[in-house]
């Protein structure tokens, strides 16, 4: 008989035979992707974390009486860009005073509701800039949410007021069947228009998203509404030239453009109401 041989306790095990490769590399396998989804999954923690924070911050800082601007710009930034709004409004107010005389004159000589709802929205924008002029009359108040958001309430009474005027306006026309006149003196104060808008629109919204302020991008918005109504004027009154049975588009394009105003004005009812009484307690910018 052949005695049997203990095995011996300090013998390696063979690599080859000890363990299953298939073992072994699915294990590794898993591992492996394992750490693949664990760090896209951190990075998009991190970033909802950073996302959280920059809103933690924003919201601390509104309801503490100031706007995000104040954390991104510095005090002579801030006033460079407070004189910049201040000038644009000005120029703003002037060049779209002179529009809107010219719009309200094209629409009772030409019965066009376009015009006539061009010329509110230019008195509109005389407004809303005079509102801006305001907001940014106090140099303290460069970051003011309490300022900024009452500027935006008014604003939005302003625009719901417009709006049913010029809504008045085209549905009267469409209940008459006004019938637009066409000529190269319509064509050129809508091409004008539209143009001289449109840029104001751009540097509105530039200043607004630096001095993140509402009022601004708001009042942007509102040149941006001029720019497409100075331009349907042209679109209409091409249409009817060669369609004149499309003679409702004129009266249609002016319903649109108040329902659009309407609803922006109410939109800043709602948003801004509730964040005046909030900040009501720091008017120490005032």
């Amino acid at each position: 008989m052949t005695d049997s041989i203990p095995p011996d306790p300090t013998a390696v095990p063979d690599p080859v035979t000890g363990v299953d490769p298939k073992v072994a590399n699915g294990q590794c396998d898993q591992d492996h992707h394992h750490q693949q989804q664990q760090q896209p999954n951190t990075e998009s923690e991190g970033e909802g974390l950073k996302m959280d924070q920059e809103m933690k911050i924003t919201d601390s800082l509104e309801d503490g009486g100031l706007l995000e601007s104040s954390m991104r710009l510095k005090p002579h930034e801030a006033q460079s860009y407070r004189k910049k709004a201040l000038w644009v409004s000005w120029f703003s107010i002037a060049i779209t005073m002179v529009l809107a005389i010219v719009a309200f004159t094209v629409s009772i000589m030409r019965h066009s509701a376009s015009a006539f709802g061009f010329a509110f929205d230019a008195t509109l924008d005389v407004l809303s800039s005079v509102i801006v002029l305001w907001r940014y009359s106090n140099a303290a108040a460069v970051h003011s949410a309490h300022r900024e958001y009452i500027a935006c309430v008014i604003l939005g009474v302003v625009f719901i007021l417009s709006s049913l005027c010029i809504m008045g306006k085209a549905i009267h026309d469409l209940a008459t069947k006004l019938l637009p006149e066409v000529d190269a003196f319509l064509f050129s104060v809508s091409i004008i228009s539209g143009l001289v808008c449109l840029i104001l629109c751009v540097i509105k919204f530039m200043l607004g998203k630096i001095l993140t302020s509402r009022a601004l991008i708001t009042d942007a918005f509102n040149s941006l509404v001029g720019a497409i109504m100075g331009f349907s004027i042209l679109i209409s009154a091409e249409v009817f030239r060669h369609e004149p049975k499309v003679w409702y588009l004129d009266g249609t394009i002016g319903i649109l453009i108040g329902l659009v105003i309407l609803a922006y004005g109410i939109k800043l009812l709602v948003d801004m109401v509730p964040r005046v009484r909030q900040t009501r307690n720091y008017e120490r910018f005032e």
